[in-house]
C-alpha cells in the first residue's frame, strides 16, 4: 500500500509532503511555552504536531543508569531517569495542547514509549500513533498500537533490516493496515555524511508503504533530498529559539526554518513531476530563443555561401545549427539582406 490516511489527509508518493512537528521536550517543563510551539507550528503550515507521551517510571527506572557514548550525545553523563523528569510533556497537558492544534487545523498525536500511553491517548482519539526508534523492537507495545486499528507510523532508526522487517510483520499481524516508516539516524544531532538517503527508495521497495524520515540533522537540506528520493513524511524537531534552550534544541528547527522546511518540501516534491522526454507545452515559444543561421552580411544571387556572409544567432526562424556544414558552400538563388533568416527555399 503506497498511499494511507491521517486524519483525513492522503499520505503517499502523489501527494505533497506530510510534515510533523515534534515538539518533544522542548517545552522546558511550562505549558505556556508549549501552546506557543504548537502555535508557532502552525503558523509554520505543518501538518502535524506531535507530543511524546510517558513519565521517567515508564520508561526506566531510577537506578543510576547514566548515558555512556564517548562524547557522542548531547545528554553524556546525564542519569536517565533524570533526563525523563526534564524531558517528559505531562500527560495532563495533552488534551489542551491536541485541541490548540485543533483550532489551528492542525492534526495531532503522539508517540506512546508504553502500553498504558497507548490507553491514555486512546482517550483523547489521537488520529495515528507513532513509535520511535528505540522502541521499534518493543514488540509488546506494536501490538497495542496495531490493534488500533490506526495508522501507525514507525522511526527505524538503530534497528537492521531484519528488526524492521520483524516491526513490519508484528504490526501487520496484530491489524495495522496503514503504516509509513521513516528512515532515521538515531544519533542527537545526525550528519548528512550518516544519514544515508538512499535507504529511502530500498524501503519503499521492500516494504510496500509510504517512506519517510525522521531528520536529526541541522537545517533543512536532507529533508528536500529525502522528498527527492520518494520521502512521503517528514518529521523534525523544532523549538521557539535554540537559545533558550530545552533537551532537543540544539538539533531543532526555530519558527522561520519550519516554515523553510515546509515550503522547500514541497517545492521538491512538485519539481518531481513526472517523466519528461519531449518539448513542453509551456517551452514551445522558448524555442524561439534558440540558435539558427543568418545572413550576416550581404549576398549576391548565386553567391557562394561562406562562414563570412552567415552567422549561428538567435532567435531561431532559420535553419537550426546542424545544418551548417551541409549549407556551406552552396549558392543563394537569391539576393540577400544582413538579419534574414536562411531557409532551404533561399539555397
Amino acid at each position: 500500500m503506497t498511499e494511507i490516511t491521517i486524519g483525513g489527509r492522503l499520505v503517499g508518493p502523489a501527494h505533497k509532503p506530510f510534515i510533523i512537528a515534534e515538539m518533544s521536550g522542548n517545552h522546558n517543563q511550562s505549558l505556556e511555552r508549549a501552546l506557543a510551539l504548537v502555535d508557532a507550528a502552525a503558523a509554520a503550515g505543518v501538518d502535524a504536531l506531535k507530543l511524546q507521551t510517558y513519565t521517567a517510571d515508564t520508561i526506566t527506572m531510577d537506578t543510576g543508569f547514566a548515558i555512556d557514548e564517548e562524547g557522542q550525545s548531547l545528554w553524556e553523563g546525564k542519569n536517565l531517569y533524570q533526563l525523563y523528569q526534564e524531558a517528559h510533556t505531562p500527560w495532563e497537558w495533552h488534551a489542551e495542547l491536541f485541541a490548540r492544534a485543533r483550532q489551528h487545523g492542525m492534526l495531532a498525536f503522539s508517540s506512546p514509549f508504553d502500553e498504558t500511553a497507548v490507553d491514555f491517548l486512546e482517550t483523547l482519539d489521537v488520529p495515528a500513533y507513532k513509535i520511535a526508534s528505540f522502541e521499534n523492537a518493543h514488540w509488546p507495545l506494536l501490538r497495542k498500537v496495531a490493534a488500533t486499528g490506526k495508522p501507525v507510523i514507525v522511526s527505524t532508526g538503530a534497528a537492521t533490516l531484519a528488526e524492521i522487517d520483524d516491526a513490519v510483520r508484528v504490526l501487520r499481524e496484530a491489524g495495522c493496515r496503514e503504516l509509513v516508516l521513516l528512515k532515521c539516524t538515531s544519533t542527537y544531532p545526525a550528519s548528512p555524511a550518516n544519514t544515508n538517503l538512499r535507504t529511502i527508495p530500498v524501503l519503499a521497495e521492500t516494504f510496500g508503504c509510504p517512506i519517510g524520515l525522521s531528520d536529526h540533522t541541522m537545517g533543512v537540506g536532507a529533508s528536500v533530498a529525502a522528498v527527492a528520493l520518494g520521502a512521503c513524511v517528514i518529521e523534525k524537531h523544532f523549538t521557539t529559539s535554540r537559545a533558550e534552550g530545552g533537551v532537543d534544541s540544539a538539533f531543532s528547527l526555530e519558527p522561520h526554518e519550519l516554515k523553510l522546511l515546509v515550503e522547500e518540501t514541497e517545492r521538491a516534491h512538485q519539481a518531481l513531476g513526472g517523466v519528461q522526454l519531449c518539448i513542453q507545452t509551456g517551452e514551445e515559444k522558448s524555442r524561439l530563443y534558440k540558435r539558427s543561421i543568418y545572413v550576416a552580411k550581404p549576398i549576391a544571387a548565386g553567391e557562394e555561401l561562406t562562414t563570412d556572409n552567415l552567422k549561428i544567432i538567435r532567435p531561431g526562424d532559420g535553419l537550426w545549427p546542424r545544418h551548417w556544414e551541409t549549407v556551406l558552400g552552396r549558392k543563394a538563388t537569391q539576393a540577400l539582406k544582413p538579419g534574414t533568416p536562411l531557409t532551404w527555399d533561399v539555397i
